[in-house]
């Protein structure tokens, strides 16, 4: 399988030079281009690439903008490779988690070096993929709690519905009152604060990874690599409700996941 790139630069040259070099690359195939910012977020959105090779300036939205684009849109980011004429925006590249950085112009060994991380990245991804499975294993075999609730109710459409706590995909708080969401329904908690939520439920399953949600692990879909190393949790209900994991808990979680 082919690694899926996109290039964005404002210069058409520029763009024509690496999709030349990208060509004798093995195992990758671009499959658009994009010649300012607007453009980049609609085309990562439409065809979701692996792989973005990103020009940092750029007229109107530059390239780090592109990339706060996509995060107030919820998209998940792809892998980020940024392309500049100036070596100082080398820092800033590593801040926003990008994968690696190339200076204009690009050499054939400096991008075999790249993708050369590229393909580290992807391998290190599938990885990720696997030990949540394992997790998941792991935990559906373990025990669970014996004072943990099994029983839940939650207010939904002006009745009271008793729902399993262990198909309990999350819980939000937001205003003051709780949401209970599984994959079936939604609805309110009568549980007053997250605390007691969370009290009442297994602390081996429910992870309280932001101070708004409550997790159920084993309804983690996938771990999403986010902005300056973090992770947000792609959730198993309805709409795939993505969930930030705030910088405190995000070593727990990569400990556990052995990240």
């Amino acid at each position: 399988m082919k690694i899926t790139a996109l290039i964005v630069d404002d210069e058409q040259h520029a763009r024509d030079e690496l999709a030349f070099l990208l060509e004798s690359v093995p195992g990758i195939g671009v499959i658009g281009q994009g010649k300012n910012g607007i453009e980049a977020v609609s085309l990562i959105r439409s065809l979701s690439p692996q792989l973005v090779f990103l020009d940092v300036e750029m007229p109107g939205l530059d390239g780090l903008g592109v990339i706060k684009k996509l995060m107030e849109k919820k998209v998940t980011l792809p892998h980020f490779i940024f392309a500049t004429a100036y070596d100082h925006y080398a820092v800033q590249a590593f801040e926003v988690n990008a994968l690696d950085y190339l200076l204009k112009p690009v050499s054939r060994p400096r991008l075999a070096k790249a993708m050369e991380r590229v393909q580290r990245a992807l391998e290190a991804s599938e990885s990720t993929h696997q030990k949540l499975d394992r997790l998941v294993q792991m935990m559906e075999e373990r025990p669970s709690t014996a004072a943990a609730a099994a029983k839940l109710i939650v207010k939904n459409g002006g009745r009271w519905m008793l729902v399993d706590a262990s198909s309990v995909v999350y819980a939000s708080i937001q205003d003051g009152v709780i949401t209970i969401v599984t994959r079936e329904l939604e609805g309110e908690s009568n549980f007053r604060t997250m605390e007691e939520l969370q009290n009442s439920l297994d602390p081996n399953v429910f992870w309280r990874v932001h101070r708004s949600f409550l997790v159920n692990i084993l309804h983690i879909k996938e771990v999403v690599p986010w902005f300056k190393s973090s992770f947000q949790l792609k959730m198993e209900d309805r709409r795939h409700t993505e969930i930030p994991v705030s910088r405190a808990h995000t070593q727990r979680l990569r400990e556990f996941l052995k990240l």
